[in-house]
């Protein structure tokens, strides 16, 4: 089969088209023939050796969490789910034509797997994340980045659970981020002092990583309420770094429900084939996604 490996950890170009051996379902695992999976900044920074000291891997390595596709191999002890199945979850090297997924979900009617690709590691990690930093309904969560992946799942979540939501993001999205039901505004110059004439936030998540924590702290006033997923320098201002999942199947069964129930909807901003894994690094690690990215096989 063909699948996407690096032997070497570095920029975009380290990334290779390789022939490489079918996995095969363990006790617990479905194997899926992979029709889309999911583009995440986790991608990159596995690839640049970014997590190399906490959590290391071996070279050559695949890449990729999240996808989508139609089951054919069913591990031991797994019930629930057939061959010819179409699931969506999350797993190991998934930009490859088949892969091994750990958890899953059955794939909400009418959706593609274009979508679905795009919705595993980013939903877990916005209920994550909103659960973390102890926001409630009646409340006012600023979201720093939002019109990515996480961010669009975050506001669409938020609204679901009563919780106002701030949004910053570039000019191109403010529309966007307005049509999920944010109160939005850009990044650049005086953004602080727009959001505090939106009004007093409770809350705050650090989503794109690009040196706000300081300001997203006086905003809340207090650390324990900053969240970053994106900023390992998070730490050395009293803030949660959170990088570690907690029940990615519970979270796809949420998001089947939202989704079913037409409360959760991320587009797809572009999609790439396997070949293109550089170019789609390149453009995760630029930013200003609106939605999702993924990779079609």
């Amino acid at each position: 089969m063909k699948r996407v490996s690096f032997a070497e950890f570095g920029g975009p170009d380290v990334l290779q088209l390789v022939d490489a051996e079918e996995p095969h379902a363990g006790p617990g695992q479905v194997r899926i023939a992979v029709r889309a999976a999911g583009v995440n900044p986790h991608d990159w920074r596995v690839r640049e050796g970014q997590f190399q000291k906490t959590h290391p891997i071996e070279l050559p390595a695949g890449v990729g969490l999240d996808a989508s596709g139609v089951v054919d191999e069913v591990g031991v002890g797994v019930e629930g789910v057939a061959i010819g199945d179409h699931v969506f979850g999350e797993g190991s090297s998934t930009y490859a034509e088949f892969a091994v997924l750990s958890a899953w979900a059955r794939m909400p009617e009418g959706l593609t797997f274009e979508e679905a690709a795009g919705y595993p590691s980013v939903v877990e990690t916005a209920l994550r994340i909103i659960g973390q930093v102890g926001v409630r309904s009646g409340q006012t969560l600023l979201v720093s980045g939002a019109s990515g992946g996480v961010g669009s799942a975050v506001l669409q979540i938020a609204r679901v659970r009563g919780i106002t939501v701030i949004g910053t993001a570039g000019a191109a999205n403010q529309d966007y981020l307005r049509g999920l039901g944010a109160l939005a505004t850009t990044y650049d110059a005086g953004w602080v002092e727009r959001v505090c004439q939106l009004g007093q936030v409770d809350a705050a998540l650090d989503l794109a990583g690009s040196g706000v924590i300081g300001q997203l702290v006086e905003l809340t006033g207090d650390p324990q309420k900053v969240i970053s997923i994106a900023d390992l320098g998070a730490p050395e201002h009293g803030v949660r770094f959170s990088g570690v999942a907690g029940s990615v199947s519970e979270a796809l069964a949420e998001a089947a429900d939202l989704i079913s129930g037409g409360k959760l909807h991320i587009p797809v901003e572009k999609s790439y084939t396997l070949a293109e894994a550089a170019a789609a690094h390149i453009d995760s690690h630029a930013g200003h996604t609106r939605g999702r990215r993924v990779m079609v096989v």
